[in-house]
């Protein structure tokens, strides 16, 4: 009973922390003058941290196993993930980048982990015959782990193509822009709107250099972090293969959920090759056609309850 209410307590306020989060960025967006916001969206997300490391932990030890039992409980463990990604040193030069992607993430994860959708999954129970082993803990976590990563850094090429994309629509409107002005008949209209372009030009020229600092570390920041997450997926499919050989007697099986893990690797095998021969565009496509996929292995194979993994449905473990 006690672990059950901790465990109420803990969910709500980790929610409520990140809500939080979450508005303080809307009102830094619209509102430049608060400096101090930052701040306190950096506790914030360190605040949800701790929350809900304490909401695994809890039912870590009330039902004696790594909570990764069933949906409810990856879905927390993949907001704690979103929630490492902001708390790694490494990334903490670029707080502004990542909080854009990792506040988000954790809200919409407990959002929907609170939304009383999967209220008959909040009782942990005892795991079934195929779920009792050790690798449990290596498979699934290394994997949920990884989509967690994955699922950020493809954000963030989402994030790249969006500004790629704008950029090509600001250079056909300046050239349409440049025709109509070149066959244009008034001269005198002509000569204030050169004056006009002339008169803009640093202004142009360093909001260009801007977009193009933005980009490079949007690529530089993706590709890290989906790297992180790449290496986690391997080792977590490595893993599971092990684990069905000792389960069932085949490395290997075919069924949707393997298929489709499958399919996510070579995903993002193929963002690493096209960023080796041109870096940012291609590479940002692939991750984010990744981004669909990670969902549909994640979430989608589980609508259908089929196969080695039926198991790992809305009523069991989501791996």
């Amino acid at each position: 009973m006690i672990f059950s209410i901790l465990e109420h307590i803990l969910t709500h306020i980790s929610f409520s922390v990140v809500s939080i989060v979450i508005t303080i960025h809307l009102i830094s967006l619209l509102i430049d003058e608060f400096v101090g916001l930052s701040d306190s969206s950096e506790k914030g997300m360190i605040t949800t941290f701790f929350c809900i490391t304490g909401l695994l932990v809890t039912r870590w030890i009330y039902s004696g196993h790594l909570p990764l039992s069933n949906l409810y409980e990856s879905l927390i463990f993949l907001s704690w993930g979103f929630s490492i990604i902001h708390m790694v040193p490494y990334f903490k030069k670029h707080k502004n980048i990542l909080s854009a992607i990792t506040a988000p993430s954790t809200f919409f994860t407990q959002s929907f982990t609170t939304s009383g959708l999967l209220t008959d999954m909040h009782q942990s129970e005892i795991l079934v015959p195929a779920l009792q082993s050790h690798w449990l803990m290596m498979h699934v976590s290394m994997m949920v782990l990884g989509y967690a990563a994955l699922l950020c850094g493809s954000l963030l090429a989402v994030a790249l193509l969006v500004i790629r994309f704008q950029k090509v629509i600001r250079i056909v409107d300046q050239r349409n822009n440049f025709l109509n002005n070149f066959f244009s008949f008034d001269k005198i209209q002509y000569a204030t709107q050169r004056r006009n372009i002339f008169r803009n030009t640093s202004f142009l020229s360093s909001r260009n250099f801007y977009r193009f600092q933005l980009i490079q570390q949007l690529d530089h920041w993706g590709y890290r972090i989906i790297s992180i997450g790449f290496i986690f997926l391997t080792i977590g499919i490595l893993s599971g293969a092990v684990w069905a050989n000792e389960a069932w007697g085949s490395y290997w099986n075919w069924d949707p959920k393997e298929t489709w893990a499958f399919i996510t690797w070579t995903i993002f095998s193929t963002y690493f090759h096209t960023r080796k021969n041109r870096e940012g565009f291609n590479s940002a496509i692939a991750a984010s056609i990744g981004f669909l996929i990670i969902w549909i292995c994640y979430f989608g194979v589980n609508l259908l309850g089929i196969g080695l993994h039926s198991y790992g449905s809305f009523t069991l473990t989501s791996n």
